[in-house]
């Protein structure tokens, strides 16, 4: 059974933003509220934490789209290759946001994800989650949970997931009701941003 703890993202907890670190540290899968969809997550580090997320999802881990949730520019820097001046103030004025942003992964990538050359970067726009990063000190890698109702298709009411989750992961972070629209997102490895999915952020980026 997996355990959930309330945070409230105007001024998350730091004991209880620790707990969770500590869950994630252990190779624990934790659901986690963002600025746009609650998100399915784990260490990036953590080699067999990364193939539970993949069972989950039912993919193999060398071809899983996980995202790696980021705490601030300087952070996604340390996994992607040099950021065009362009690019960078693409992601100075969207982020944090609701936006996914597609980049060229660099060597740094974690075991698991060294064969990928796109990786896909997140800075949501909500504290609960940056203090889960910051404390960790490395990004998390995430992934929307859908629901299988395709009219609800993101469940919002934490109490709700933790019902349905509660046996196949660790932690259920209940920061309130989530959003329904998932994050937007955007290639940048090319000349021109490509849009892959519109979501909740806008375009005109």
């Amino acid at each position: 059974m997996a355990e959930m703890i309330k945070i409230y993202k105007e001024n998350p907890n730091s004991n209880d933003i620790k707990k969770v670190v500590s869950v994630l540290r252990k190779g624990g899968l934790i659901i986690y509220p963002s600025d746009t969809v609650y998100a399915l997550g784990c260490d990036i580090s953590n080699y067999k934490a990364l193939e539970k997320l993949a069972r989950i999802k039912e993919v193999k881990l060398e071809k899983a789209n996980f995202s790696f949730v980021c705490d601030s520019i300087s952070n996604i820097s340390d996994y992607v290759n040099h950021i065009s001046t362009p690019t960078f103030k693409i992601l100075k004025r969207s982020l944090p946001g609701p936006y996914t942003f597609i980049l060229q992964g660099n060597n740094n990538l974690p075991k698991a994800f060294k064969k990928k050359k796109e990786v896909g970067i997140r800075v949501p726009k909500n504290e609960i989650a940056l203090a889960i990063v910051r404390e960790l000190g490395n990004p998390i890698a995430s992934t929307s949970i859908y629901d299988e109702d395709e009219i609800i298709e993101y469940t919002t009411d934490p109490e709700l997931i933790y019902e349905k989750w509660n046996n196949r992961i660790d932690l259920v972070v209940n920061g309130g009701y989530g959003d329904n629209i998932p994050s937007t997102v955007i290639n940048l490895c090319g000349d021109e941003p490509l849009l892959i999915r519109q979501g909740k952020g806008g375009l005109d980026i």
